[in-house]
């Protein structure tokens, strides 16, 4: 499978806020060939927390995308360790928008693959609310759009979640403010991942015992310490920083669409499968089905599972993974 990886300079990248993010740069990485009529790409943003190292599951012929016949190119969001980052840059601003981490790798097609229209972007929660602002801001641009586990607009009942963690973050001793960090709290961390692992997967998964039996833990304690915690490797400061972008997320909130989510969803051209997982409790299926009644083409199709948002990012669910890829494939053929 052909691989590269690189990275994108913007320069000093101004934002939606007006502020700047200084020499401002996206790590990106590619798989599979460019056709010569360049009409075979797969956009597949990060999610929160993720490098694109860790997406890799998805691309084989025998996984969602087949690099043989698609060319996907993975950008790293703002945020990740790996493009700009609070922990990479110094005067890194206080929100990043999901606008401009769509906008930025607008650019990056652009500038270094001489692409402006792709066949298909795909995203699994933050990268789907990406995929999503890449629909809305660029309509004439995106074929389809494939939504796991994300929406078009933050709820609150999402930002309840969100608010939770960066209020963990912000009461430790070592924080500075604005999500900066003396050093790394690791009591707070702590928290923050038990707080998480709530959230993460479904009532029914723990009832199920899930936690021990798919983990190997002798107790709760044992998942959320030695299976669950380490999981959240980045620092600190950029794990606030992407709670940040998740807060706000919302394709409305520009001034294409004036804050009116119903215009922005009308917008889209792109043919969109929203995928929410059946027990996910950040994007339940209940607010892509109400977001579906005001796309021109969408379709809703739930992913069956008790492992509620993991579910959508499936490396090692047969179940769920099989479910996943048959219905990606046949939407990209479509």
């Amino acid at each position: 499978m052909s691989h590269e990886t690189g990275v994108f300079r913007l320069g000093d990248l101004t934002l939606e806020s007006g502020k700047i993010l200084p020499d401002a740069q996206i790590t990106w990485a590619s798989y599979g060939k460019l056709s010569p009529a360049r009409d075979n790409v797969i956009v597949y943003p990060t999610s929160y927390g993720a490098q694109h190292t860790g997406t890799q599951w998805a691309i084989g012929a025998d996984s969602l995308f087949d690099p043989a016949r698609w060319f996907v190119v993975i950008p790293n969001m703002f945020g990740n360790g790996l493009s700009s980052s609070p922990s990479n840059t110094e005067n890194y601003p206080d929100l990043v928008t999901t606008a401009d981490n769509v906008l930025a790798q607008r650019r990056l097609l652009a500038e270094v693959f001489g692409v402006d229209q792709v066949a298909a972007v795909y995203g699994f929660s933050m990268g789907a609310q990406q995929a999503y602002h890449w629909a809305a801001l660029a309509p004439e641009a995106v074929a389809r759009a494939i939504i796991v586990c994300g929406s078009a607009r933050t709820s609150p009942h999402n930002q309840v979640f969100l608010a939770s963690l960066m209020a963990t973050l912000e009461a430790a001793p070592e924080h500075l403010g604005q999500g900066r960090f003396s050093a790394e709290p690791l009591a707070a961390r702590r928290a923050f991942t038990r707080i998480y692992a709530g959230w993460a997967m479904s009532q029914a998964w723990y009832r199920a015992g899930l936690h021990l039996s798919s983990t190997g833990a002798a107790s709760l304690d044992e998942f959320l310490d030695k299976h669950w915690g380490p999981g959240f490797s980045l620092a600190a400061s950029d794990l606030y920083a992407q709670l940040r972008t998740w807060y706000a997320g919302d394709i409305s909130a520009n001034h294409f669409y004036g804050q009116d989510l119903t215009a922005a969803l009308s917008a889209i051209q792109a043919r969109v499968l929203l995928m929410p997982g059946e027990t996910d409790l950040y994007f339940p299926p209940e607010d892509n089905a109400v977001e579906a009644s005001s796309l021109k083409h969408g379709v809703l199709k739930p992913i069956p599972s008790i492992w509620g948002h993991v579910a959508g990012a499936p490396s090692n669910l047969p179940e769920e993974k099989a479910f996943l890829r048959a219905a990606v494939r046949d939407w990209l053929e479509h």
